[in-house]
């Protein structure tokens, strides 16, 4: 029996064959049929519902390769830094915050990024004592790789002059050595493990609540990078039938060996909730100049970033996961880091030639691929690699890249080059680091310009503006190849998952500038509408 027919629309299928049909038909969560209004309607019977698109755009269901969810949704609760002009007005919402909580109560905030502040320099504890006596506080910046906190928290953490940096880490100190309230890459987790953790009730219910953002701007899926509380709660939504998008959850690498000891491999869950891949980060970020290059940043003779995990240290953890039936991903973003993660990813290649392993059965990945050096540039096609990037990034982040890293920047955030050699691509956000809403991210991809029309009609490096099939794939098809659900996922075709999103314009055969105006009418998946209707 079908159960719902869509019809009288302009539905893009990614079928070779029938690219665009007018009408669908729906039974038990998948598309069984498609083709002109008359053939689709003459399968519908007494019970069967039947939806007029009234000749909009359909698109198969929007995946967001890489956020991290429990994040994305405990920000929603948080004090809002994100994106502030100006310092002081992240001092004042910390003492609003401060105010309505209990003496020793912890503030916490995200989003702040110190090159948008007129004298761009990083704040220190200073600023926040006299506003939070009190309370600990910690507020994360937007690339989440450097976290500004004040006395008080340092104090309950016991970070004093003579506390060494981390691992993959700094703490930043002042002119006599003393903590100056700036805590880069790992030295963060010298905070975070003292901050009480949410219940998984607590999680679960900002999920759900962000759920329904997420739906209403079209994602019907999203791959993970938050740790195992996520996990956890993801299943207790998923037990109350109450996650209705698609998540792959990826593994972060202190949790692998009990993965692996346990028999968990990719894919292992079902079409809701399924297991991706091992994620460890080789370095840091461009906004705290933490992104490990190959040559200096410009004005920093001396700063090539951090290696937050060695080359021996991912390949030997890459290589045991994939022993273990499990592909890696691996944050990359400074061309240095970039280099050595294909370096790693071409051991563990040869590694799976010799056990007789084809490429399709380990999908690994490098997260971001911000930039990349001349030298590499084809290496992800050649090693069958996945670039997972996120095309708002190049907008938001063009500013600092130009500052930064001048000339390179040519092959910086480049989606482009990596298409025209051959490479996949899945696209994403990084949320909650820049807003999941994809018909921005697809905004970024095509025009390369910010919201404003910054910097230019042409774009940031207009020769690496995608086509707007090109874009819709990296974050449909694409995704789906990462997720090893190609068969089902990121198309309309028969036997496919109905996973799709209804759009009040037709975003192929509009200026670029009307994408931002484009509302979703609706958003389904597995054949439910969860957002809107028709």
């Amino acid at each position: 029996m079908i159960d719902h027919i869509l019809f009288n629309g302009r539905i893009v299928t990614h079928d070779t064959d029938l690219p665009r049909v007018p009408a669908i038909a729906i039974s038990g969560g998948r598309v069984v049929a498609f083709g002109n209004d008359n053939d689709m309607l003459d399968l519908a019977s007494a019970d069967t519902r039947r939806d007029n698109l009234g000749g909009r755009l359909v698109i198969p269901g929007l995946t967001d390769a890489h956020l991290h969810w429990m994040w994305t949704a405990r920000i929603l609760r948080e004090v809002d830094v994100f994106e502030i002009p100006d310092k002081q007005i992240a001092v004042e919402r910390v003492a609003e915050r401060a105010r309505r909580l209990p003496h020793g109560a912890w503030v916490i905030g995200y989003g702040w990024y110190q090159d948008l502040w007129p004298d761009r320099k990083f704040p220190n504890r200073y600023d926040l004592d006299d506003v939070s006596p009190y309370h600990p506080v910690y507020l994360r910046s937007k690339s989440a790789h450097a976290f500004w906190v004040n006395s008080k928290a340092l104090e309950i953490c016991g970070i004093t002059r003579d506390t060494p940096d981390p691992d993959g880490g700094k703490i930043g100190r002042d002119a006599e050595g003393e903590p100056d309230g700036m805590l880069y890459e790992t030295a963060g987790m010298l905070i975070t493990r003292h901050i009480p953790a949410d219940s998984l009730e607590a999680i679960a219910e900002m999920m759900h609540e962000a759920q329904g953002l997420a739906l209403a701007s079209g994602l019907t899926g999203f791959h993970d990078f938050d740790g195992s509380d996520c996990l956890r709660a993801l299943q207790l939504l998923k037990s109350r039938d109450q996650l209705h998008l698609r998540a792959l959850k990826q593994i972060n690498d202190p949790f692998i060996d009990a993965a692996i000891s346990s028999g968990l491999r990719f894919g292992f869950g079902d079409d809701w909730l399924r297991i991706g891949a091992l994620k460890m980060f080789a370095d840091g970020a461009l906004g705290p100049r933490t992104a490990h290059m190959l040559e200096p940043y410009i004005g920093e003779p001396d700063n090539l970033g951090i290696i937050v995990k060695s080359g021996v240290e991912m390949y030997e953890q890459a290589s045991k996961a994939s022993k273990n039936g499990l592909p890696t991903t691996i944050h990359a973003i400074g061309d240095a880091a970039v280099r050595t993660v294909l370096d790693v990813f071409e051991r563990v290649r040869m590694e799976e030639l010799e056990r007789g392993e084809l490429p399709e059965q380990r999908r690994h990945r490098i997260e971001h691929v911000q930039i990349i050096h001349p030298e590499d540039v084809g290496r992800l096609a050649k090693l069958n690699i996945i670039a997972s990037m996120q095309p708002i990034h190049a907008t938001s982040d063009y500013p600092a890249n130009q500052d930064y890293w001048g000339a390179r920047c040519n092959l910086a955030y480049n989606p482009r080059i990596q298409l025209d050699l051959g490479a996949r691509v899945a696209f994403g956000s990084d949320s909650p680091i820049d807003t999941f809403k994809p018909l921005e991210g697809i905004y970024a991809a095509v025009a390369r310009r910010k919201a404003d029309g910054r910097p230019g009609v042409d774009g940031w490096y207009p020769e690496n503006r995608l086509t707007m099939d090109e874009t819709i794939r990296g974050y449909t098809l694409g995704p789906a190849y990462a997720a090893g659900m190609e068969d089902r996922l990121g198309a309309l075709r028969p036997g496919y998952l109905a996973d799709l999103v209804v759009l009040g314009a037709d975003i192929y055969n509009i200026p670029h500038e009307e994408l931002l105006e484009t509302s979703i009418v609706a958003t389904m998946t597995g054949g439910i509408w969860r957002y809107g209707g028709v």
